[in-house]
């Protein structure tokens, strides 16, 4: 279905509504995919989070998918996006959820849950950890070169050249690469997608200052991490309980890479099913 949220039309998966799940009690999910995805990520953990009781509800973010492309650096930045989940729930009569987000979603998760924790029953983290500390380690500003390189404007010429070489061969030869090429060759897109780390990575941040001081995270989280991850460095997931003021737990996969919804989808969705429970 298409929703129009905070003046954008975004396009949004809702399953399992009909088979009289309630709201409340954690049963809803929302799903936040990152760059440079669309709620396809998730279609192997959909099916068996529906099977177990649940309402699923797995947005294309703005700018991603087949949802509007807002112009603008500033028309990215995670107070917006945070606000389209709102506006996402509210829309669909979602007063509470619990929210899975894997890279840039995980980002949008984690400000969701620090300033909407009404909102959020519980989290589930897949690759990027809590913002405060996701570049504390000099490992991981090595590993997140890339997000330097992207705040260029040549970074459109860059990533499109020698028929997207960069692309598909610096991100761990992810799954879904020709998905993405075909995604990011529509007009304007490529754009869309950079503009997530222009407008909420500073290039100061590889230098190693603090980022953003947020509330802490009060309900249960879940970080999950993959050993093949050639983004994401272990550090800065495991730096993230010291964000958390709930309960809090990790996982690592063993033999997945970046994209752990698509390496690893069967250890995902009853990891998943697992933490959130049925309902």
């Amino acid at each position: 279905m298409d929703l129009t949220v905070n003046g954008l039309s975004l396009h949004v998966v809702d399953e399992g509504a009909d088979q009289g799940v309630e709201k409340g009690d954690g049963s809803p999910v929302l799903l936040l995919h990152g760059f440079p995805d669309s709620s396809a990520l998730w279609r192997h953990q959909i099916p068996a989070l529906v099977a177990a009781g649940h309402r699923v509800i797995a947005p294309d973010l703005r700018g991603f998918g087949a949802g509007d492309r807002p112009e603008g650096v500033a028309s990215y930045a995670i107070h917006e996006l945070v606000g389209d989940a709102v506006g996402i729930l509210d829309a669909l009569g979602v007063e509470r959820a619990a929210v899975v987000g894997h890279d840039w979603g995980a980002a949008v998760g984690w400000a969701l849950a620090s300033f909407q924790p009404q909102r959020v029953s519980r989290y589930v983290a897949l690759s990027v950890g809590h913002p405060a500390d996701y570049f504390a380690e000099l490992r991981q500003r090595e590993l997140s070169w890339y997000t330097l390189l992207f705040q260029f404007e040549g970074a459109e010429e860059w990533l499109r050249r020698d028929g997207w070489h960069l692309l598909r061969t610096g991100f761990g030869g992810a799954t879904d690469i020709e998905r993405y090429v075909a995604d990011l060759d529509r007009p304007g897109a490529l754009t869309a997608a950079l503009n997530y780390y222009r407008a909420n990575i500073r290039p100061e941040s590889l230098a190693g200052v603090p980022g953003p001081a947020l509330p802490p995270v009060t309900c249960p989280v879940l970080g999950v991490w993959s050993d093949g991850d050639v983004a994401c460095g272990e550090a800065q997931m495991l730096a993230s309980q010291r964000q958390v003021a709930g309960p809090w737990r990790y996982h690592r996969v063993a033999g997945a890479g970046h994209w752990i919804p698509l390496d690893a989808p069967d250890e995902l969705a009853a990891l998943l099913v697992e933490f959130l429970g049925t309902s």
